[in-house]
């Protein structure tokens, strides 16, 4: 079985290198979306950077991405969580350059970390999906706006183009790029993915594989962030970064695996309206 990693962003002693907006990044370790290009500004509304301080200096820095879900909420994986103490994290919305102040981010802090109950700590168990709860809910400046989800139990079709973004590495020891980052990638359908050559067991049907044709993958830095479907006349987020290949993010039948938002919709409905 081929060793698999998720696709969250590593941490490290700061490098120096502090953007207006006081968040701290290593440059090796956190870059962006294999395959990508930089996204327009504010394009994707909803997705948001999940920033970490472990020191509890107010140093914060990306470590992954997520989606806009409820004014108060925000959706992510289970294995974004560093810690459980809510305290750590914050999360930036309405955002573009990470390393630029434009006026249009809103910087929000965590009250509380909710992780799906069936979530065992094991990529390959499925459950990698979690809310954050925030102190203050997100308000509309014109830069932000709440995600479409799909219809419960949707699945998509093969090779439907779907768009990944995110702050994650443009390529396994690539650069760190500023600005949000976008790129199609196509569904393979589970009876490929779970295949042998593929993913085998490691994909299950609560999961989305999308790329695994050397050109488009998500990598380190994009866990948590949003598979993005034009699906029933509307951008809806279908899929959360979950893992991918180690040692090369983009490999041959190898494509990123997102959490299906669909398979848990009653989930998410039941802790935002809780």
């Amino acid at each position: 079985m081929m060793w698999f990693v998720v696709l969250l962003s590593c941490f490290g002693v700061s490098n120096g290198r502090t953007p207006l907006n006081h968040a701290v990044y290593n440059e090796k370790l956190n870059e962006r979306v294999v395959g990508g290009s930089d996204a327009q500004p504010n394009s994707w509304k909803w997705q948001v950077s999940l920033q970490f301080d472990s020191s509890s200096q107010q140093e914060y820095y990306h470590i992954c991405g997520g989606t806009i879900i409820g004014s108060s909420h925000v959706l992510t994986a289970a294995h974004c969580i560093l810690s459980y103490d809510a305290r750590h994290y914050r999360v930036v919305t309405g955002e573009h350059n990470l390393y630029k102040y434009d006026g249009s981010e809103q910087f929000s802090f965590v009250d509380n970390i909710l992780i799906h109950p069936g979530w065992t700590g094991d990529l390959g168990n499925g459950n990698d999906i979690a809310l954050l709860k925030l102190v203050a809910p997100i308000y509309d400046n014109g830069f932000v706006r709440l995600a479409d989800l799909p219809y419960a139990g949707e699945v998509l079709p093969n090779d439907f183009t779907c768009y990944i973004t995110g702050w994650g590495l443009l390529a396994t020891g690539g650069s760190v790029p500023d600005i949000l980052q976008e790129a199609p990638i196509h569904v393979v359908e589970h009876k490929v993915c779970s295949t042998h050559d593929w993913w085998g067991s490691l994909a299950k049907k609560t999961m989305i594989c999308a790329g695994g044709d050397g050109k488009t993958a998500g990598c380190q830095g994009d866990s948590g962030g949003p598979l993005n479907c034009f699906t029933d006349g509307a951008w809806r987020v279908h899929g959360v970064v979950s893992y991918g290949p180690g040692g090369n993010c983009n490999t041959i039948r190898k494509p990123t695996v997102f959490t299906r938002v669909s398979s848990f919709t009653d989930w998410i409905y039941s802790v935002i309206l809780s």
